[in-house]
């Protein structure tokens, strides 16, 4: 995990400095229809998703820019949480959570994992052809447009290309911010396997060999998901899961049938339990109400009794229990 050791006798503070990248993606194709046979057909057309300029359609002055929404969020910004009965500290989400997780051993404790955030310069993605595309305005009901775009090719473009570029460490997490974009494992133009709205990783970087992490994350305000996947939903999953699990092979029991994950799966990805449930919305000090995925505290994976705060298995109480036998229905 990040951080220091919850199950340890010392507490002081871990600061991660974050650098947030914005992306500015051009599609070139744009969805018109699908035909009987579930085809896409698009026609040629230019849109530009930029998080770092204003959208006054999908969201209201003076809260319209995306990239300024995000650092402003609680996410990297301290707000007051309570669990429960519980007042876990003034702090960012993601180390609410965290010491919520662990409260038995850290409550009262200086124990803290925060994010120093620090916006670099953006980069841009122009995507020829069906390895982007573009659904329009109230093509299925979203304010906005859409990018759909084709998850190999921007992997080799951005964390093959441009995150060496970017000159961050591997001490650092850096998260590529994406504005109303989402990815498909099998192109842009097959919504079968649509849509991935954010993951974390970390790959080898050459020629040292350094194990970077890093994070995609969509600042998602188009409105074409189910309410609760918005704004700043897809960073606290995302951030919570790098947290505990940053190389995403940190063992448990298998568990599945809930939320994203319709089998089995065996590791400690907080997130995906509860993926567009969460917690009460926050209004952080610029107005904004944002909200924030509730996530599965580790005695949810690894078995009551809970050492979380209230003796909970998630940060708003949702699992009344552990995750239960063992699944073996894949």
């Amino acid at each position: 995990m990040v951080g220091q050791n919850p199950f340890g006798s010392s507490f002081t503070t871990t600061s991660i400095n974050t650098p947030i990248i914005p992306v500015i993606l051009t599609t070139n194709s744009i969805f018109v229809n699908l035909t009987k046979g579930g085809a896409i057909n698009t026609k040629p057309g230019v849109t530009v998703f930029d998080p770092t300029v204003t959208d006054d359609t999908c969201l209201s002055s003076p809260n319209d820019v995306p990239l300024t929404l995000m650092a402003q969020s609680p996410i990297f910004q301290s707000e007051p949480f309570q669990f429960g009965p519980t007042a876990i500290g003034t702090t960012q989400y993601v180390d609410a959570f965290q010491r919520g997780n662990f409260w038995q051993f850290v409550g009262g404790t200086a124990y803290h994992t925060l994010l120093n955030p620090q916006i670099l310069p953006p980069v841009t993605v122009n995507l020829p052809g069906n390895q982007g595309l573009a659904i329009p305005a109230g093509a299925f009901g979203g304010c906005g447009p859409e990018a759909v775009v084709d998850l190999d090719v921007l992997f080799h473009q951005i964390f093959t290309n441009l995150l060496a570029s970017t000159g961050v460490s591997s001490s650092q997490f850096p998260i590529f911010l994406f504005y109303n974009t989402v990815m498909s494992g099998s192109g842009s133009n097959d919504f079968k396997y649509c849509c991935i709205l954010g993951f974390h990783a970390a790959i080898t970087q050459h020629p040292d060999a350094r194990l970077q992490t890093y994070a995609f994350i969509d600042f998602e305000s188009s409105g074409l998901f189910i309410p609760g996947i918005r704004d700043t939903s897809i960073a606290a999953h995302e951030v919570g899961e790098w947290m505990d699990d940053p190389f995403g092979n940190n063992p448990t029991p298998a568990w599945g049938h809930t939320g994203q994950v319709g089998a089995c799966q065996n590791n400690l990805e907080v997130g995906d339990p509860f993926t567009a449930t969460n917690i009460p919305p926050v209004t952080g000090a610029n107005g904004f109400t944002y909200h924030l995925q509730e996530l599965a505290f580790f005695s949810w994976f690894y078995g009551a009794p809970s050492i979380a705060a209230n003796g909970w298995f998630s940060d708003n109480n949702t699992f009344p229990s552990d995750a239960g036998p063992v699944c073996t229905k894949h």
